[in-house]
């Protein structure tokens, strides 16, 4: 059964709207302290409440099997209105640091039933082509994950109570896009039982193993580069004086095209391999980690720019092959699951690589630091080059 040509589009539709609840309220942390007269530190633990949300919710939805036992679409849906209804408590007046972290945590935790269930649902229609479905799934996301240095310049026009609003209504319309044009897939096969063992059972599978460890390496450099772009873009203009940038927008730029880079990694998998393609990103993302410390010592600030653009791109472009092979290694059963659980292990290593990172920059002003994030590629393409043994059909 070929899906219709309009799935696609409202599953991208639906994702990057629901998913504007995590990209908004990073947008606005500032206006949050400055409103509710917080310390300058409830920006970091703001942001690690979404995060830390995120991956709890994750565990919770690969124990249980949610996105298996039942409709993905309503699940879907139950999580964006609920997601929608926590981001709507931040413009509550009498909010204080403990409030707003429990808002932002059950923020991130309903986000967990609407990033990875997105690529279940995608999944259950696109069995051929997955690779190219994914890219534009992934795409959107990290356009949205682009959005918000925009939206610090867009805070000026706009009061930071709308933003929040707007995006809890955005939310609100993706759920209902999805529950109501998004049936359960051609493709999609029910858990008839819960199977609390299913999130670990998964990783026996060899070739599923390898996919997993390619994406783990990955997320070790993938948000600890996005984090510190601005910081990047900042501390080469120090050093060239005379170099002017104008850091929001080029850091909107380096990791909005990203998106494109997805994209176009899926399109590129279906000519030469999934695989393949995954394993070339996570290299050339590999090599910008070990020379990244030269370009900060040249002078051409376009040089540097292209840089980190090339870097912004491969740097994600593996991310929706890596999904594509952990779902094409996961049985039918638990397909959702499996997607579910490399998103919570995934998303536990980013907290590590960026606090390692930061506290690393306390340490010295050397920027040899980001070759640190060099390690997880390494890796992950260590994981990739091992090839389990095809089984004899007899």
């Amino acid at each position: 059964m070929k899906p219709s040509k309009r799935i696609l589009p409202i599953i991208v539709l639906s994702q990057f709207c629901c998913t504007s609840l995590w990209f908004a309220g990073n947008g606005v942390m500032r206006n949050l302290v400055a409103t509710f007269g917080l310390n300058e530190s409830a920006i970091g633990h703001l942001t690690s409440a979404v995060q830390f949300g995120f991956i709890v919710g994750t565990l919770v939805f690969a124990i249980l099997s949610i996105a298996d036992r039942f409709s993905p679409s309503k699940v879907f849906f139950s999580c964006a209105v609920l997601g929608a209804l926590f981001n709507l408590g931040v413009v509550w007046e009498g909010n204080s640091l403990g409030s707003l972290l429990s808002f932002r945590f059950f923020t991130g935790f309903f986000l967990a039933g609407i990033y990875p269930v997105g690529m279940k649902i995608a999944a259950d229609y696109f069995e051929k082509g997955l690779g190219k479905s994914l890219g534009y799934l992934v795409g959107a996301l990290v356009v949205g994950t682009a959005f918000p240095h925009l939206l610090k310049e867009m805070t000026d026009t706009f009061s930071w109570k709308a933003v929040i609003v707007s995006t809890s209504f955005l939310s609100l319309l993706g759920g209902t896009l999805m529950v109501t044009l998004v049936p359960n897939g051609p493709y999609r096969k029910q858990s008839q039982q819960l199977q609390l063992s299913a999130f670990l059972n998964v990783f026996q599978n060899k070739s599923f193993r390898s996919a997993a460890f390619g994406y783990f390496g990955h997320m070790w450099e993938l948000y600890a580069f996005w984090a510190f772009v601005p910081i990047m873009l900042q501390t080469y203009a120090l050093l060239h004086p005379q170099t002017k940038f104008n850091i929001p927008f080029l850091s909107f730029l380096i990791i909005g095209i990203g998106g494109l880079a997805c994209v176009l990694g899926g399109y590129l998998a279906q000519s030469i391999g999934t695989k393949k393609v995954a394993f070339m990103a996570l290299l050339l993302s590999c090599f910008c980690c070990l020379v990244s410390p030269l370009l900060f010592g040249q002078e051409s600030d376009v040089l540097f720019v292209a840089f980190l653009i090339f870097w912004g791109m491969v740097v994600i472009a593996d991310s929706p092959l890596f999904s594509t092979l952990v779902a094409q290694n996961a049985s039918t059963e638990i397909k959702g699951t499996a997607l579910t659980i490399i998103n919570c292990v995934g998303f536990a290593i980013t907290i590590f690589s960026i606090q390692l990172l930061n506290e690393m920059r306390t340490w010295t002003s050397s920027n040899s630091v980001y070759m640190i994030l060099a390690l997880g590629p390494l890796l992950g393409l260590m994981a990739l080059a091992f090839k389990s043994k095809p089984s004899v059909s007899r």
